[in-house]
């Protein structure tokens, strides 16, 4: 009798620990999320990988080669959230082709830059100087908006992000405005007194664009902030919060500052800020 009843304890005993192992096992079950993002330079989301692995989410990169196709895939549910583009590509993309997404978070801001070879900041720009700016319309705006928070034009209040030199409303220092091509803005600054040159063009041509630009893009920046995306209907989803909040820690920005040498600025400013 006394033997039947030690088998009895234990394999109750035996019992309780297998419902407790199992009970174990299902929490350790990972969420799985695919984000999309252009081109293969992963660093920075691997980094945010690892970390959400730690609290059982798998994130699972997939890699596209334009910047088409991952807001395609988006809307068609073949991911869960994207990261690549700024708030300006991503507002004209969704209206031109009515998809129903919407930011998660703001991720970095790849700055456009203010070069000069004659002049050491904004202040010493002379009256009449000579500035040479990207001669595509999206690019020549950008680079106005540039020129106006550095002080040196007025925009209309309805300017619409498209360059073209009538928009100018004020140029006290009668800047000239030289639009040239893109990939030209680093060659003129020779002969100018100041250029404009896109971030991954300065980059090319040997420029760090924090330290060797006289002024450039900030958190002010707003249209050109990146964001991660997600369908609208999982915008407020629980495990894409997380990993918006995990991404916006400050381990992730010093990662952000080392690796990219000022080619990306971590901006974690709050999606209100975007007008989302």
């Amino acid at each position: 009798m006394k033997k039947l009843f030690l088998f009895i304890i234990l394999a109750v005993f035996s019992t309780v620990l297998s419902a407790c192992g199992d009970s174990e096992g299902s929490g350790d079950k990972k969420e799985t999320v695919k984000i999309g993002i252009s081109g293969t330079d992963d660093r920075v989301w691997k980094y945010v990988a690892e970390k959400a692995e730690k609290e059982g989410i798998e994130i699972k990169l997939v890699s596209f080669s334009d910047y088409v196709q991952p807001n395609v895939a988006l809307a068609e549910g073949d991911l869960d959230a994207n990261s690549f583009q700024t708030v300006s590509y991503f507002n004209a993309f969704i209206k031109e082709r009515n998809l129903d997404l919407a930011p998660v978070a703001t991720t970095v801001i790849a700055p456009m830059g203010l070069y000069s070879e004659k002049h050491k900041s904004i202040e010493d720009i002379p009256d009449g100087a000579t500035i040479a700016v990207p001669n595509e319309a999206t690019n020549m705006g950008r680079a106005f908006l540039l020129l106006q928070e550095a002080g040196l034009i007025t925009l209309p209040e309805d300017f619409d992000g498209n360059g073209s030199l009538d928009k100018i409303l004020k140029n006290p220092k009668n800047i000239k405005i030289e639009p040239v091509v893109a990939g030209q803005t680093p060659r003129v600054l020779p002969d100018v007194d100041a250029s404009i040159i896109n971030n991954g063009i300065a980059v090319d041509a040997g420029f760090d664009p924090i330290k060797d630009s006289i002024f450039h893009e900030d958190a002010t920046a707003k249209p050109y902030i990146n964001i991660i995306a997600a369908r609208t209907e999982d915008k407020n989803r629980d495990v894409l919060k997380r990993i918006a909040e995990l991404y916006q820690e400050d381990d992730v920005a010093k990662l952000i500052e080392t690796e990219f040498k000022g080619a990306q600025i971590p901006t974690f400013v709050p999606l209100s800020e975007i007008d989302y």
